[in-house]
């Protein structure tokens, strides 16, 4: 088992990081969700289901709209989008309020075991149980975007090492959608303009990263990663590392 999934990790690593280096070539939506379900399904067999750009305030559907601010993969089951839709008009499900709080991706069975729904918030759970979706696992990007994976397995198998490479999967999905539907909304977070590779890195630092492993886990140089923090640092205003990672935190650059 130990040894199937060190595999897999390698496999999804090695795919994932050639995703980071190719999604800014991306032109649509669905090219960035499809390059992402393409790295997942065959290292994990878990699906993209889409990405959700939350809206402003807690509770509000009507800036939803399909193909502006919420994407859907083609791999999501038919007819489940418009019941979610419907369902998130008369409650929001704790599934929301968590992705604003949350500092970590989480799944749908841990979110059913920590708040114990009772009623009609019982119904993310059973709707996304009626269409086959066992578990999800949801990675909340910058306080504002949602990219949700689904499998017709519990997920609980995932170690945290796996979740770190769908969330950095995630990360970069979600800066990409902002930038192509810019039109439309508000960038994502406040402030300087950083790029996805000094956003990933600022990430990395905040775990408790040292330079040597982030350059390790990017497939970087240890000089390029100093590169990127470095400019980070000068476009966030700031003089140092610590104070970097504050300030992208606060204004909601990183979770």
């Amino acid at each position: 088992m130990a040894a199937a999934q060190t595999h897999t990790y390698a496999a999804l690593a090695s795919e994932l990081l050639r995703f980071t280096d190719e999604v800014d070539t991306f032109e649509t939506p669905e090219a960035v969700l499809n390059a992402l379900h393409d790295v997942t399904m065959p290292a994990c067999q878990i699906a993209v289901l889409g990405a959700l750009l939350l809206p402003l305030r807690w509770g509000d559907v009507t800036s939803i709209e399909l193909g502006k601010t919420a994407f859907l993969h083609k791999s999501a089951p038919k007819g489940w989008w418009e019941e979610q839709l419907e369902h998130m008009q008369r409650s929001p499900g704790p599934g929301e309020m968590l992705a604003r709080l949350a500092l970590a991706p989480f799944t749908m069975s841990e979110t059913m075991q920590k708040f114990e729904p009772l009623g009609f918030d019982r119904w993310p759970f059973e709707l996304a149980l009626k269409y086959g979706m066992r578990d999800r696992l949801s990675c909340p990007v910058g306080g504002r975007w949602l990219v949700v994976y689904w499998s017709k397995c519990v997920l609980s198998r995932l170690t945290q090492e796996h979740r770190a490479l769908f969330f950095l999967g995630a990360t970069f999905s979600a800066i990409r959608l902002q930038k192509l539907i810019a039109p439309f909304v508000k960038r994502l977070g406040k402030g300087a303009a950083l790029t996805p590779r000094e956003i990933a890195v600022l990430r990395l630092l905040s775990s408790g990263k040292r330079l040597r492993e982030i350059a390790e886990f990017l497939g970087l140089g240890e000089e390029t990663v100093r590169s990127h923090l470095k400019k980070a640092q000068t476009k966030l205003g700031v003089r140092d590392r610590t104070h970097a990672v504050a300030q992208a935190i606060r204004l909601h650059l990183i979770a």
